[in-house]
C-alpha cells in the first residue's frame, strides 16, 4: 500500500496564503481588471474569423505539395481551382448563341486581376469538359495567390458570373469556391450553435445549482475563455495558418470545460459555506483542494491538445492552437476570476433557488439520496465486479469493431450541404462528365529530357496494371508534366498503389507526383510517422500528472487504458454512421465513402482529454477519501457517490454544447460534434460509473502501491485534492453527505 504523507495541522479556519492569498487579495480590483481585459480581447480578436483558412489537410513537406505548388507556378493552367459551369438549359451547349455567350464569358473571365490560365470546352473541344448529355459544359480558371488572396478574388468576381447570361445559366464552384462556401458556412452555423448552447446550457445549470446566480458563473467563466481565445488566434494568424474549424473547439471547450471547472469550484465553496465558514476561508478551502484538482485536468486536456503540434497539416495544429488556448483560459478564469466572484457573493451564491418553483407541491426528495443512489450503484457494481468489468469492456469493445472498416480519404466538396452552389457544381462533374475529374495524377518532370526519353517515360508509365491512359508531355523550359488516369476512383486502393508504381520508376530526370491520391498518400504516410510521438507524449505526460495526484503505479496505467477503451464507441460510430452512410438523411449529410484522414487523430485528442478531466475529479475525490480513511472500498464508493452525479451532469451538459456543434451543415463539424458528445457520455455513464469501480474493486489495495523511490518523490512533490485533516482511527465514515450540505454537495 502506498504511504501516505503526514497531514499537517487542520488549516480549515486558517487565512488564505501563498497563491490564494494573491488571488483573493482584490477581488473587485480582480473582477475591474477582468472586464477590461476581456474588453481588449473583443477587440483584438474581432474580424479573426476572416482571416482564417479553409484547407491544411496536406502536409506542407510532402512530394505532392511540393508538386502542387509547382505546377501552379509554372504550368497554371493544369491546376484550375475556379469552375464556372454553364448550362444550356436543356439546350445543346454547341449551339452557336450558347457558344457565343460561354466564349464571351471565357474571355471576360481571362481579363480579370488575379485571374490565369483561363480555359473552356469551346476553345478546346476538349470532351471531358462537356457533359455526356450535351447540356452542361465548363470554363476552367486558375485564382492566383494564397487562400485569403484567392478568396478575396473570387467573392469579388463570383456575383458577375453567377446567374444567368443570355440562353445560359452559370454556377460557380472548383477548389476555391469550396473552400469559401465552407468558411461561410461554418460561420453561421457557429452562430446558430451558440444561439442552441447558451440557453439550453443555462438552463441545465440552473437544473445542476438550483441557484439562477450560481448558474450564471460557469456561463461568464466560459465567455472570458472564448473571446481570449479568439484574440489569441487572431495574433496567431499573423505567422501561420489557422483552420477556420478550430472556433468550433473553442465555443465547445470554452463552454464545456468553463463549465466541469465552475461546477467543482461553486460546488466545494457552498460546502464550506455549508459548514459555517465565512467566505474568504471558504475560497481559500476551495483553491487549496477542487482548485489543484482543476489545475491538474486543465494540464492533462492541454497536454492532449498539445500532441497535435507533433503533426505537419495545419488543421490539426490549428485544433492544438486554438485548444491549449481556451483550456488555459478557462482554468486560470476559474481559479482567478471565480473565487473573486464568490468572495464578493458569499451566501448570495445560493440566491434565486428557482427549483423551489418544481417542488411546491411536491414531497421534497430526502436529503442526500441522490448521492446515497450512487452509493449503492457502486456497491452494486463492486460486489459484481468480475460481471461488471466483462461485460463493460465486452460491450465497448463491441460497440468500436466498425472501426477495423475505416477507409480513409480527403475533404472534397460532399462535406458541404447537397444545396451549396459549389457542392451542386462538383456533383454534376461527378455524375455527368466523361473520365475520373479531380481524380488524375500529375506527374512533374524537371531537370530537362530530350522528347525521345518523355516519350520513353510516357510508355513505361501506360504499361502500369492501374493505369487507364496518360496525357503529355506539355513541356516548359526544363520542366514537364504528365497526367496519368487511374483505372478505378481517385483514392481507392489501386490508385494508392499506381502513386507508389509512379514514383518507384527510374529516371533520367527528377519527377514528383501530385493529384488526390497522391496528396492522401502523403497524408496518410505524415500521421503513421508522427502518431507514435503524439501517443506516447500524451501517455507519457498523463501517467506522470496521474501519479503526481494519485501517488499509485497502477492507477496512471488504469486511467490511460480506461479512457482510450471509453473511445471505441465514439470511433466505431464515426465509421457505421459517416462513413458507411447510415442515418445520412436523418442527420442531413452526404456520405464520401471515407474518413478524412485527420479527423481520428483531432477526435482521439480531444476526446481523450476530456475523458481525463472527468478521470482526474473522480479519482482525485477516491484519493481524498482513501487518505482519510484507509478503506479503499470505501473510498471508492464515497468518490462516485461525491461526484458521479456531478460527473454525469457536466457530461450531459459538455455533451449538449457538443451536439450544438454537431448541427453544424459540414460534415466534419457534425462528426467532430456528434463523436465527441458520444465518447463524452460514454466515459461519464459507463466507463466511470461502472469500469472505473469495477476494475478497482479487482485491484484491491494493490490499487495504491507504488515502490519507495516512488513514494518518496510523490510526498516530495505529489498534489491531492484533500484538505489536510486528521479524523479519529475509530471514527466510521457515513456514506451519505451531510444534512446540511448545499444542494449542489448532494452530487
Amino acid at each position: 500500500m502506498t504511504e501516505v504523507s503526514k497531514p499537517s495541522e487542520p488549516g480549515s479556519g486558517a487565512r488564505p496564503g501563498g497563491w490564494t492569498r494573491f488571488v483573493t487579495a482584490r477581488p473587485r480590483l480582480s473582477l475591474l481588471l477582468a472586464l477590461v481585459i476581456t474588453a481588449l480581447a473583443v477587440l483584438a480578436g474581432s474580424g479573426v474569423a476572416d482571416r482564417l483558412g479553409s484547407g491544411g489537410w496536406e502536409d506542407p513537406a510532402a512530394e505532392s505539395t511540393y508538386a502542387t505548388k509547382a505546377l501552379e507556378r509554372e504550368f497554371p493552367d493544369s491546376q484550375p481551382n475556379l469552375l464556372l459551369l454553364v448550362d444550356a438549359r436543356g439546350g445543346s451547349v454547341d449551339s452557336p448563341a450558347v457558344a457565343a455567350e460561354a466564349k464571351a464569358l471565357a474571355t471576360r473571365l481571362s481579363g480579370e486581376k488575379g485571374v490565369m490560365g483561363v480555359g473552356s470546352y469551346w476553345q478546346t473541344g476538349s470532351p471531358s469538359l462537356r457533359a455526356e448529355d450535351g447540356h452542361e459544359a465548363l470554363i476552367a480558371a486558375r485564382i492566383t495567390g494564397d487562400e485569403k488572396a484567392a478568396a478575396d478574388t473570387l467573392d469579388r468576381i463570383a456575383p458577375h458570373y453567377r446567374g444567368a447570361h443570355g440562353p445560359v445559366t452559370v454556377k460557380v464552384g472548383g477548389m476555391v469556391a469550396v473552400r469559401s462556401d465552407m468558411q461561410t458556412i461554418i460561420k453561421e452555423d457557429l452562430a446558430r450553435a451558440e444561439l442552441i448552447a447558451l440557453p439550453v446550457t443555462l438552463v441545465l445549470l440552473v437544473m445542476v445549482f438550483g441557484s439562477a446566480i450560481a448558474a450564471l458563473l460557469p456561463l461568464g467563466i466560459g465567455i472570458v475563455a472564448i473571446l481570449g481565445t479568439n484574440a489569441v488566434l487572431r495574433g496567431i494568424t499573423s505567422f501561420t495558418d489557422v483552420s477556420v474549424f478550430a472556433m468550433n473547439l473553442t465555443t465547445a471547450l470554452g463552454l464545456g470545460l468553463a463549465i466541469d471547472y465552475a461546477l467543482f469550484i461553486v460546488r466545494r465553496f457552498r460546502e464550506e459555506l455549508a459548514t459555517g465558514a465565512d467566505p474568504l476561508t471558504a475560497v481559500g478551502t476551495t483553491l487549496r483542494t477542487a482548485g489543484r484538482t482543476v489545475l491538474f485536468s486543465a494540464l492533462t486536456v492541454a497536454v492532449s491538445l498539445a500532441a497535435m503540434l507533433v503533426f505537419p497539416q495545419y488543421f490539426l495544429r490549428s485544433f492544438a492552437y486554438a485548444g491549449i488556448a481556451v483550456v488555459l483560459l478557462a482554468a486560470a478564469a476559474a481559479l482567478i476570476l471565480l473565487p473573486a466572484a464568490l468572495i464578493l457573493l458569499g451566501d448570495r451564491v445560493n440566491a434565486l433557488d428557482l427549483r423551489r418553483l418544481f417542488r411546491r407541491g411536491r414531497k421534497a426528495r430526502p436529503s442526500g439520496a441522490e448521492g446515497t443512489a450512487w452509493a449503492r450503484a457502486a456497491t452494486l457494481v463492486m460486489r459484481r465486479a468480475p460481471l461488471f468489468a466483462v461485460a463493460t469492456t465486452a460491450f465497448l469493445i463491441v460497440l468500436g469493431l466498425p472501426f477495423l472498416g475505416v477507409k480513409f480519404g480527403t475533404a472534397d466538396d460532399r462535406q458541404l450541404p447537397a444545396g451549396a452552389e459549389s457542392h451542386v457544381v462538383q456533383q454534376h462533374i461527378r455524375d455527368g462528365f466523361p473520365g475520373n475529374p479531380g481524380g488524375d495524377l500529375e506527374v512533374l518532370a524537371e531537370g530537362g529530357a530530350t522528347r525521345a526519353q518523355y516519350t520513353a517515360y510516357r510508355k513505361r508509365v501506360a504499361s502500369l496494371p492501374e493505369v487507364a491512359g496518360v496525357t503529355g508531355p506539355l513541356v516548359k523550359g526544363d520542366a514537364a508534366y504528365f497526367t496519368v488516369q487511374p483505372k478505378g476512383e481517385s483514392v481507392d486502393d489501386g490508385a494508392q498503389r499506381l502513386v507508389g508504381e509512379v514514383r518507384a520508376l527510374h529516371t533520367p530526370f527528377d519527377t514528383k507526383v501530385t493529384g488526390t491520391a497522391a496528396v492522401l498518400v502523403d497524408s496518410k504516410h505524415a500521421i503513421a510517422q508522427r502518431l507514435p510521438w503524439a501517443a506516447a507524449i500524451i501517455a507519457i505526460v498523463t501517467l506522470l500528472l496521474v501519479f503526481l495526484l494519485t501517488g499509485s503505479v497502477l492507477i496512471p496505467l488504469q486511467a490511460v487504458l480506461l479512457n482510450a477503451l471509453s473511445l471505441t464507441a465514439m470511433f466505431g460510430a464515426v465509421v457505421w454512421v459517416f462513413q458507411d452512410g447510415h442515418l445520412s438523411n436523418l442527420l442531413g449529410f452526404t456520405s464520401p465513402g471515407s474518413i478524412e484522414t485527420t479527423l481520428p487523430v483531432l477526435m482521439f485528442c480531444v476526446a481523450f482529454g476530456l475523458s481525463m478531466d472527468y478521470g482526474v475529479f473522480l479519482l482525485s475525490r477516491i484519493k481524498e477519501e482513501y487518505d482519510r480513511t484507509g478503506d479503499h472500498e470505501r473510498a471508492v464508493r464515497l468518490g462516485l457517490q461525491r461526484t458521479g452525479g456531478l460527473i454525469t451532469a457536466a457530461a450531459i451538459i459538455l455533451a449538449v454544447v457538443m451536439v450544438a456543434i454537431g448541427t453544424s451543415r459540414v460534415t466534419n463539424t457534425k462528426m467532430l460534434g456528434l463523436g465527441i458528445a458520444l465518447a463524452v457520455l460514454m466515459d461519464a455513464m459507463v466507463v466511470r460509473s461502472l469500469l472505473v469501480p469495477a476494475i478497482m474493486r479487482l485491484t484491491g489495495k494493490a490499487t495504491w502501491w507504488s515502490p519507495t523511490p516512488l513514494r518518496r518523490f510523490h510526498a516530495r512533490f505529489g498534489l491531492s485534492e484533500s484538505e489536510p485533516q486528521k479524523p479519529p482511527s475509530d471514527a466510521p465514515e457515513p456514506i451519505a453527505p451531510r444534512p446540511d450540505a448545499a444542494p449542489i454537495g448532494r452530487t
